[in-house]
């Protein structure tokens, strides 16, 4: 592996010296230089000499009484040295705060105090991603599906979606975090591990243990069973979902999570995460009454509404309440209505064969279609950076 070309940023010397100490002990990285101080301009001169030296990764340190200065730095370097990677070493106490930081352009964001191995993973990490990547790899993207109260259908539409996605491009997972996991069921698949052990492994997680714990379906999808004992679950953190989904999108072109009926600071963590999120409800009141809080409820942690779409599972037409009114009384722009087969899709759980394997029948079709549409748009709606990439959070 060639020696890796490191510059690091931070005001506070004892931190400085730290970071230089931590580098250049890996073995294979070399600290080129350490700044004082953050650019606050794109014509700052601490650019211009970042530049020239072109090092391979950029360490800015995240004081917490100085946030918004190193945030500013991270994007100044992202878009003035696209070709160097950032790390971030800061607390890991304010989520938002990490997730404001990895919107800005850092690839990983290591807790406070950071040592040698784990500077040395993530090396050893960019090394591999690089070798993977030749140049022009992209990072997968995330489709989270959530019920807008249960037994609207958002497992059977996450278990369809990701079927036809992995039959249309290949390289796609399913990822099970509901309450208590049902997707295994819906594949009629044996899972000996579950999203619980990834969990609890964390902090000895990489690409290669990761797929350990995926169960293949028959036609190559890679299923992250869902908990069985939702008393025996690992406590859920946003960083937990974060260090895990990064290594999901740096191997998998598509991954979908099945959220269920989950309504935590987990979920709108995940949802943040997410490039969509499909709020599955039926047309009828208690439903869509219910979407409008769960909308407020994913809103309320920071994210984005514009990435929450609707989507009416077992729809059928109403005299007087069309689509418009179902937007206008949610808020939400409407995906996709999903007809009303609800004989078939029971037939098809039951059996534990996905009515998109049964390439007969028009709701089959109509899942192919349905998945084409998610990701019709992909080229041009990809996020410009991973919002939270390989969150560190002490054991």
């Amino acid at each position: 592996m060639p020696e890796i070309k490191v510059v690091a940023l931070a005001p506070d010397p004892a931190e400085r010296a730290v970071l230089q100490m931590l580098v250049d002990g890996t073995g294979i990285a070399h600290t080129e230089h350490a700044f004082p101080g953050y650019p606050v301009v794109a014509t700052d001169p601490t650019l211009r000499r970042i530049h020239d030296l072109n090092p391979t990764v950029v360490i800015v340190d995240v004081p917490a009484d100085n946030i918004m200065s190193a945030l500013r730095a991270i994007e100044l370097i992202h878009l003035e040295a696209p070709k160097s990677v950032i790390f971030a070493i800061g607390d890991m106490t304010h989520p938002q705060t990490i997730i404001s930081i990895m919107r800005a352009g850092a690839r990983e964001f290591l807790e406070r105090p950071a040592n040698t191995n784990t500077l040395l993973e993530a090396f050893v990490r960019l090394a591999a991603t690089q070798r993977k990547a030749k140049g022009d790899f992209q990072r997968g993207r995330v489709f989270a599906f959530l019920n807008s109260k249960g037994g609207s259908g958002a497992t059977t539409l996450a278990v369809n979606t990701a079927l036809a996605l992995q039959a249309a491009h290949g390289s796609s997972a399913l990822v099970d975090l509901a309450p208590m996991g049902h997707a295994h069921l819906h594949l009629s698949m044996q899972a000996q591990f579950s999203v619980s052990d990834a969990m609890q492994n964390l902090h000895r997680m990489d690409e290669s243990l990761l797929i350990g714990y995926m169960s293949r379906h028959r036609n190559g999808l890679d299923l992250l069973a869902g908990v069985s004992d939702p008393g025996a679950a690992h406590p859920p953190v946003g960083a937990d979902f974060a260090r895990l989904f990064d290594l999901l999108v740096g191997h998998y072109r598509h991954i979908v999570v099945d959220l269920s009926t989950r309504l935590d600071a987990a979920t709108r963590t995940m949802c943040d995460l997410a490039d969509a999120v499909l709020l599955v409800a039926q047309a009828d009141v208690p439903s869509l009454w219910s979407a409008t809080r769960v909308r407020d409820f994913l809103a309320s942690g920071g994210g984005s509404r514009d990435r929450i779409r609707l989507v009416l599972n077992r729809y059928r037409k109403m005299p007087g309440f069309g689509e418009s009114e179902v937007e206008g009384t949610t808020g939400l722009k409407l995906f996709r209505t999903v007809p009303n087969q609800y004989a078939l899709v029971s037939n098809a759980i039951d059996r534990g064969i996905p009515v998109v394997q049964q390439n007969h029948s028009e709701l089959a079709q109509y899942f192919g279609d349905f998945a084409s549409a998610l990701v019709s748009n992909e080229d041009t709606t990809r996020r410009r950076s991973w919002p939270l990439t390989n969150v560190f959070r002490s054991a």
